[in-house]
């Protein structure tokens, strides 16, 4: 017969407890947090610091070489009436909206043509990834080019189908510099939509299609009621990301057009920069650049709260 030993305190002995520290440490539910800690270390060194440095910059009036003073909402009055200030939203919205709207479409259309079974298919997605991995600067450089006034290969073309008689001032017309930087963007970024997309693409199913053909579905009805509701978290999370890069882009306007032609290409990003860096004016630039950070906010929440929603998560309509 089989005896079991249970340890039980003896009499009159003192069994020592273990500190709140001792318990953190064996606790298999604090595990994670010792593994987050270093990443949230390097988290708030590099990025929590620098942006509560920089909320509380634009309330000072510090310039480069000397400390400024406590002047509370002195910047953002004065960017209030800045005619400049406020021609830089509009651009930022505008170049943000159209060309997000633009690289979701074309990126989608991409993934669903790379999806379907063709011949030197791995080779076109390589392909298809060279505007995402060139250096932006080089990509600004060769649009930089491409654009000139006087040796544009676009303009050259147009000229010899008799289509235009002079070559096309792309970055020295506002109109046209704004619709040359916002091309540019949607070329760069385009791939990393395009890509992601087609890696969730990759995870439906497809007895799924398989089913919905044997019951008649068209192509748009496969795609409406199947590809579409199973994609939907991905593209949030997708055109959030897109979002983001595009509303804070400043290589690639930078080095095009500088904000040029009078400010009509400039950004929050580079008006920022300009003042801040260039101007000296620390205090209002890094208030330029805390406007940006509501923009920025809603762009996330608008994300996350649909993200939330089930219909979103598994395709149906049912909140």
């Amino acid at each position: 017969m089989t005896t079991i030993q249970t340890s039980m305190p003896e009499a009159g002995k003192v069994i020592p407890r273990s500190s709140a520290w001792d318990r953190l440490w064996i606790n298999r539910n604090w595990l994670a947090m010792w593994f987050m800690l270093p990443a949230a270390a390097f988290l708030i060194l590099f990025l929590a610091y620098p942006l509560f440095l920089g909320v509380w910059m634009s309330f000072t009036d510090d310039r480069i070489g000397r400390g400024g003073v406590f002047v509370g909402l002195e910047n953002y009055e004065w960017l209030r009436d800045d005619s400049i200030f406020w021609l830089s939203v509009f651009n930022t919205l505008l170049y943000t909206i159209v060309a997000s709207a633009i690289k979701f479409a074309v990126g989608l259309y991409l993934a669903l043509l790379l999806n379907r079974h063709m011949p030197f298919k791995a080779l076109i997605r390589a392909a298809v990834l060279i505007p995402f991995i060139v250096p932006t600067v080089l990509s600004a450089i060769a649009f930089w080019w491409i654009y000139d006034s006087q040796f544009s290969i676009i303009s050259w073309s147009l000229i010899k189908m008799g289509l235009i008689s002079h070559n096309i001032n792309f970055l020295g017309d506002s109109n046209w510099a704004r619709a040359s930087v916002i091309f540019a963007n949607i070329w760069r970024g385009v791939p990393f939509v395009a890509i992601t997309l087609l890696a969730g693409l990759q995870t439906v199913s497809p007895s799924l299609y398989e089913a919905a053909t044997l019951d008649g579905a068209t192509s748009w009805q496969r795609f409406r009621f199947i590809t579409y509701p199973l994609l939907t978290p991905i593209i949030a999370v997708v055109m959030t990301f897109s979002v983001l890069f595009t509303f804070t882009d400043f290589q690639l306007i930078w080095a095009l057009t500088r904000g040029g032609p009078v400010n009509a290409t400039h950004l929050m990003a580079t008006l920022s920069y300009q003042r801040g860096i260039l101007s000296g004016r620390l205090g209002e630039g890094a208030a330029i650049a805390t406007a940006m950070i509501p923009f920025l906010l809603a762009a996330i929440a608008i994300s996350w709260f649909g993200m939330q929603r089930r219909k979103w998560q598994q395709g149906t309509d049912n909140d």
